[in-house]
């Protein structure tokens, strides 16, 4: 076979044109108003195969454009389940909504850029049935989300995706069209009919048709072809009933029976393909002239739906679905002996065309797993050197084992494809029965246990990690390189855990001297994400976010934004944007990777990613929301035997009940979290989701809010002294802005307000916010006073940059009751009004009833009531009516 180089995935320019709107299709005219019409945030146009979706939606494409509306199209196809693949197709899209690309290798957000677009837009994603990645999911609910007025995203599908679609009903931004709509009326049926070469049908006749049918589009059509052939009985319509796909398997038989039997043996050995045109035609039918054969059928239309070229010169065509679907099942019947070999002429024809990914499907599709295995053998390196998991997963799933055990070095990377998509307990679980450690091939069994310390540490077991790796690294260089790079890369970041910061800078220096020559993406996002980690707890925030966007994009690097997909590098962007309290960004950010690190395993990730998604839902007003998300993150605790990630679930849930200001609650909460085991471990280790939520740092949280501020402060002096002593600085930042509210609640205002000058003289340089935001209203107290301090001593203005953060800290911090001037603060537990209780506090004001509210916010009456709550708290009201004059007094509502 031939060689192939690497070559980018290209975006196939047919995923992105809506098909052709021929003179002989029926026009929906009502679905087309309906479209064109709703101010509906997403369309969704559902039904079973046959009933016209794809034709509907391009008919109000059409409609729209002609409005000057503008529109994009993408159709979908299971290769888009992965999250990498399926941005670059939806930012190509979306460009071709009239958007402005960006300038040189700046990345693209298509989702940023469709909620910010202000002229009326139409987005249409054709076939969504074969997306359940939700991970790709999310981000089509984040995109529903932030659908601007003017814009709508309209999808078909054949089944109920999962978009949150009862509270888009709920809201009155979703359009539903579903199979009753796409029926054909009967003059839908007449007309249809009309435009065929066929004997015209009485009127008796076209209603027994009909009703026989049920206006099922693929049906009717089908039958139509049957009827112009010359000597069909006049009974015909009477010989078969019944309108499910057993309708659509006679009529196809039918119709494909009265075929010349060249056409009909190009059909079926061309049914394999997703797109056709002459040259893999003839790969196919080399016997007949498939130039010809597909100029006849599209001058006919008869099966085939025309698509936008490919930029080589040639027509391209796709089969009618459901006449697809009959056609390879029917030769799957007839021809079984054939399709191995109609596969591998297939697979032989792309990799001649350099396109080894449909090589390597057809291969497995026609059963041919030793091709397969070969082509795996020149590019499985390649792909996973590129970060492409889940397609090498999926492929990999499909070769038997026995036949993969015959291709060591291709086992171990189905093993590192395993790892990184379904979690490391099933990836040891294929690597101990592998037995690739026992090889005998040095090189694989190098490479073998070089595994090893990556899964230990991703089970969360970083002694035996690091025992493991220290033997791995005596054994380097094991074969392959991918697996080299990714061993310093994981004994860099176990080293940074176990506190040898200086041992792990040096093995991250190592493998980006590795990733000098050659494609190493994956591991490039991997040594940055470490060395990332390294710099966000030395405090240096602003040098870790630029990583950690390197990170995120060197996978395909300027053609992805921000969400390729990538879990270990995408949590911890997401943290740092999180961190500089960039609240909507950071949610989308979430919908992408914390289902990926849910998936995936990682227990840092895992608690990072929904801690985050908690206390945005927290900030926003919405509790149930941020319950459920810690209530989440427990179960996955327990079910995959985590203690570590169960205890930062209650952590959490602590910190939430202190800021509600349930002392007793919050109290429990901590003593469930009190595993002397586990915080031993953590006070020996660095790990990523405790560096500022721990539980000594939580207790003294809980005494400086409701106990006694004083003990509070000799406990976080140790604190600091030990977090100074290892040079972590973002701990020792977080402990100082403690340490400055337990001042202030110990009535010692002056030295309060000197220790969170000194916090915010270093955070400004960084940009941290929610590091001191997240504390709750007793640091907005305590920043009012630094604010008033500033004001009196001329030297305080001096600081613009100072003077800045401390305005957007201000702003962000929301509004707050005065401090009493020289008074301490005594109860320092409010949390700031979040937007949500704001809300509720302007339907309250105007005489909405809980049930109402309820109602108007898209909540239950439980939520509404906590919001009720937790307003009379802050506000420190004992009425509704008096939260409100409250509310009025302070300026917060009108």
């Amino acid at each position: 076979m031939s060689a192939m180089s690497p070559t980018v995935p290209r975006i196939f320019e047919a995923k992105l044109s809506p098909p052709s709107v021929a003179h002989t299709q029926v026009l929906r005219t009502a679905i087309g108003d309906a479209i064109a019409g709703t101010a509906a945030r997403l369309v969704l146009v559902r039904a079973p195969a046959g009933f016209g979706k794809t034709t509907a939606m391009a008919q109000a494409l059409q409609r729209l454009d002609a409005q000057g509306t503008a529109t994009a199209w993408l159709t979908l196809d299971r290769a888009d389940n992965d999250m990498s693949r399926f941005v670059i197709c939806l930012s190509e899209a979306v460009l071709r909504l009239g958007l402005e690309a960006p300038r040189g290798n700046a990345p693209f957000d298509a989702v940023a850029a469709l909620a910010a677009h202000e002229a009326p837009f139409a987005l249409f994603l054709d076939e969504f049935e074969v997306v359940h990645e939700p991970a790709v999911l999310g981000l089509v609910r984040e995109i529903v989300e932030h659908m601007p007025r003017g814009g709508r995203l309209v999808i078909g599908s054949r089944s109920l995706p999962d978009l949150g679609l009862g509270r888009l009903r709920a809201r009155g931004q979703l359009l539903e069209i579903d199979t009753d709509r796409l029926r054909f009326s009967l003059e839908e049926t007449g007309a249809f009919l009309g435009q065929r070469a066929m004997p015209a049908l009485s009127a008796e006749r076209l209603d027994q048709l009909h009703r026989k049918t049920e206006g099922w589009v693929a049906a009717i059509w089908l039958a139509s072809m049957a009827l112009e052939r010359p000597g069909v009985a006049v009974d015909f319509v009477e010989r078969f009933s019944g309108s499910d796909r057993a309708v659509a398997e006679y009529l196809a038989e039918d119709v494909l029976a009265h075929q010349p039997g060249a056409i009909r043996d190009f059909l079926l050995r061309t049914s394999i393909l997703r797109q056709v045109n002459a040259s893999v035609c003839h790969a196919l039918h080399p016997h007949g002239d498939s130039a010809a054969i597909l100029e006849q059928l599209a001058a006919s239309n008869l099966f085939l739906t025309p698509i936008a070229g490919q930029g080589d010169g040639e027509a391209h065509w796709r089969y009618h679905s459901l006449f697809a679907d009959f056609l390879r099942a029917q030769l799957a019947r007839e021809r079984p002996d054939e399709l191995a070999r109609l596969h591998l002429a297939a697979s032989g024809w792309y990799e001649a065309q350099g396109r080894p990914v449909p090589a390597i499907d057809h291969a497995i599709e026609g059963g041919d797993h030793p091709l397969a295995l070969t082509l795996l053998d020149t590019w499985a390196e390649h792909f996973l050197e590129q970060g492409r998991m889940r397609m090498l997963a999926r492929w990999f799933a499909a070769i038997p084992d026995a036949q993969l055990r015959q291709h060591p070095f291709l086992q171990l990377i189905a093993l590192w494809a395993e790892c990184f998509t379904h979690g490391p307990w099933d990836a040891m679980r294929r690597l101990e029965a592998s037995d690739c450690v026992n090889s005998p091939i040095p090189e694989v069994r190098a490479c073998a246990q070089t595994l090893y310390p990556l899964l230990w540490a991703m089970q969360d077991r970083y002694d035996e990690a690091y025992e493991a790796g220290r033997a791995c690294l005596s054994r380097l260089p094991t074969g392959l390189a991918f697996a080299d790079g990714a061993l310093l890369n994981a004994m860099a970041n176990i080293l940074s855990v176990m506190g040898d910061r200086h041992a792990s800078q040096r093995l991250l220096d190592a493998a980006r001297s590795q990733q000098g020559q050659g494609d190493r993406t994956f591991n490039r996002m991997y040594t940055e994400s470490c060395e990332g980690m390294l710099d966000l707890q030395a405090g240096r925030l602003r040098q870790a976010t630029a990583r950690f966007r390197i990170a995120v994009d060197s996978t395909h690097a300027v053609t992805y934004n921000h969400s390729h997909g990538n879990a270990w590098a995408g949590v911890l962007y997401t943290g740092v944007v999180y961190e500089a309290n960039q609240m909507l960004k950071a949610e989308h950010l979430l919908n992408v990777y914390l289902p990926l690190a849910r998936d995936v395993g990682l227990p840092d990730h895992m608690i990072l990613s929904h801690v985050m998604r908690s206390r945005i839902a927290f900030h926003a007003g919405d509790i149930d929301a941020a319950l459920q998300a810690l209530t989440e993150l427990e179960y996955l605790g327990h079910a995959r035997q985590l203690p570590r990630v169960v205890a930062g679930a209650k952590l959490e849930r602590s910190r939430m009940l202190l800021l509600q200001g349930n002392g007793p609650a919050a109290r429990d909460e901590l003593l469930r979290a009190d595993d002397p085991v586990l915080w031993e471990r953590e006070r020996r280790q660095r790990l990523p989701a405790h560096d500022l939520d721990y539980l000594a740092l939580a207790k003294a949280r809980w005494e400086i809010a409701f106990g006694d501020p004083r003990a509070a402060l000799a406990v976080l002096d140790a604190e600091l002294h030990a977090a100074t002593a290892a040079a972590r600085e973002r701990r020792a930042l977080k402990l100082r802005v403690l340490r400055a509210l337990a001042l202030q609640r110990a009535g010692d205002l002056t030295a309060a307000v000197a220790e969170i000058g000194a916090v915010l003289q270093t955070a400004s340089q960084e940009g941290f916010m929610r590091l001191i935001l997240d504390e709750g209203a007793g640091v907005g107290r305590l920043l009012q006073r630094y604010a008033a301090a500033a004001q009196e001593a001329p030297a305080g203005r001096g600081d613009p940059i100072l003077a800045e953060y401390l305005q957007r800290l201000l702003h962000a911090a929301g509004p707050l009751a005065a401090p009493e001037a020289d008074a301490p603060a005594t109860g320092g537990t409010e949390e700031p009004l979040t937007r949500k209780e704001i809300r509720v506090l302007q339907l309250l004001a105007e005489g909405y009833s809980n049930s109402a509210m309820a109602e108007k916010l898209f909540v239950s009456d439980s939520t509404v009531r906590t919001h009720l709550r937790n307003i009379n708290m802050k506000l420190d009201a004992k009425s509704r009516t008096q939260a409100v004059a409250i509310a009025r007094k302070l300026g917060v509502i009108r």
